[in-house]
């Protein structure tokens, strides 16, 4: 409550006391944070408990109370709503979730982020973040060295997407440096490649960069969904013969779908003989760098120029964790992105302004994503995050031969990292033969089996088309909460959601 004895008013504002009442606004938060802790964590790894709890937008929106008012909410309906929050969104920790290139829950990152919300800072200067700066150059530091770079730079940033716009619109500063004062006017026709499996943020960073769409040429891929060197070397040479100026190419390590790793030292060979800056987007594949058994997959990642890297996909940092990382080491990140910031950036401070990073980001307020990855990796070690990769991939495996065993199920084909691409078919198709009529059937298989998985809770899988034309299942198994009794779960529970079909 506001202070009203001897008053003071200013626009007849009173002035006494804070605003907030601290006592009630602790309250709140330890009762908010028990329902967190029983109906989020505890349950995190409880089969029993769905996975979604299912409602239609418009249904949703009438057991919600969305609507915000001239005064506010008593605490006991704010922690109603948060009860309503959590029944009602998708449980990304359920062992049962498979649908995206994340899932299950770290504790220690988790308490990483309580603290880092909690605390509420920028990561711009040393002066206003001094923790959480030196525990970004740290982290840094030791995913430069798993690349193996011998030295190097980086940034955590929102998104594997914002990376590749970093590493895109850094290669052209370092093709064209004068485009930082003069704009895209008098440059020749910029050109860059990249795998028509890639990810599609390439073509949104071109649009947004202003290159342009047109000007990134998809290069072919073969059965597995690498990129052909040879394919490249002509595209190059066919950019050059146009008049157009070659700047880039970006390689894939992991690639959404199908889970394929570009042959990177062939691709860095090309770029190396044409002077191309080569951008490796690991943002789902770079977690194998940490183990010994699969990084191999990355072979050749060291020659890149620069790379981008999630740890909240495959280590489970919690997102959002990604970094850009750049091989060069003589300021470039700083000399693209810098403004001059004077009321931040002052260089008369009384500490090593070197310490003050954020002149090197597009940002200016950003979160300090890099200290969960550190607790996490400060509580389990670098081994702890090597048993998770191989344990996922392992149990990629596991499913594999597993779909091999069963009837009506038929592999996409061999996975070499977590994503197991398969189709189902019904019993109603399992004799008709592999025509337009089959595979038209076929392709309205997987939404209905996600619908009734959904609607039951039962699991989300996600499913895509294959080289857009035939839906397939998609499962990647990232979780250590995910067993192998989940993986028999997964086929049974197809099986049963289907067998009318």
């Amino acid at each position: 409550m506001l202070q009203k004895k001897n008053a003071v008013l200013v626009d007849g504002v009173v002035l006494n006391g804070p605003i907030i009442d601290s006592e009630a606004g602790q309250k709140f938060v330890e009762e908010a944070c028990k329902i967190i802790m029983e109906e989020v964590i505890q349950k995190a790894n409880d089969v029993t408990e769905k996975v979604c709890e299912w409602r239609a937008p418009e249904t949703l929106k009438m057991i919600l109370d969305l609507e915000m008012r001239d005064t506010g909410e008593s605490h006991q309906k704010l922690l109603q709503l948060c009860q309503d929050v959590i029944q009602y969104s998708v449980k990304t920790s359920h062992p049962r979730f498979f649908n995206q290139l994340y899932a299950g829950i770290d504790y220690y990152s988790l308490v990483a982020r309580f603290i880092t919300e909690a605390l509420n800072p920028s990561v711009y200067t040393y002066e206003v973040s001094p923790v959480f700066l030196l525990v970004e150059e740290v982290v840094i530091k030791k995913m430069i060295e798993f690349i193996g770079w011998e030295e190097g730079d980086g940034i955590f940033n929102p998104g594997g997407s914002v990376s590749n716009m970093y590493a895109m619109n850094l290669a052209r500063y370092k093709f064209c440096p004068e485009i930082k004062e003069k704009g895209l006017s008098g440059l020749p026709r910029l050109v860059l490649f990249t795998s028509e499996e890639c990810h599609y943020s390439m073509k949104k960073a071109a649009s947004f960069l202003g290159i342009g769409t047109e000007n990134v040429y998809f290069i072919k891929t073969d059965e597995r969904g690498k990129m052909i060197p040879e394919e490249l070397e002509k595209q190059v040479q066919r950019a050059r013969k146009e008049g157009s100026a070659p700047f880039l190419v970006c390689a894939t390590a992991g690639t959404t779908v199908l889970g394929a790793f570009d042959p990177l030292d062939k691709i860095a060979n090309i770029c190396e003989k044409h002077g191309l800056w080569l951008h490796v987007d690991a943002s789902w594949g770079g977690s194998a760098l940490i183990s010994k058994k699969h990084c191999k997959l990355l072979h050749g990642i060291h020659r890149a120029d620069s790379v981008a890297w999630n740890p909240h996909k495959m280590l489970m940092a919690g997102i959002q964790c990604c970094a850009l990382l750049v091989k060069d080491n003589s300021g470039l990140l700083k000399k693209c992105y810098s403004a001059k910031a004077a009321y931040l950036f002052q260089q008369d401070k009384f500490y090593d302004v070197n310490y003050d990073t954020g002149d090197k980001s597009i940002q200016c307020s950003r979160r300090p994503d890099a200290f969960k990855f550190w607790l996490m990796w400060k509580a389990l070690g670098t081994t702890g995050l090597e048993e998770r990769v191989n344990r996922a991939l392992a149990l990629a495996r596991y499913l594999v031969e597993e779909i091999k065993k069963r009837e009506g199920f038929q592999l996409l084909l061999e996975p070499e990292y977590a994503n197991v691409c398969f189709w189902y078919i019904p019993p109603s198709l399992r004799k008709m033969e592999e025509g337009p009529e089959f595979w038209q059937k076929l392709h309205q298989v997987a939404p209905i089996i996600k619908e009734r998985m959904m609607k039951k809770g039962s699991m989300m899988l996600g499913y895509q088309p294959h080289r857009g034309k035939v839906n397939f299942f998609r499962q990647v198994v990232i979780s250590p909460q995910v067993s192998r009794e989940d993986m028999d779960f997964l086929l049974d529970e197809m099986e049963q959601l289907a067998k009318d079909l």
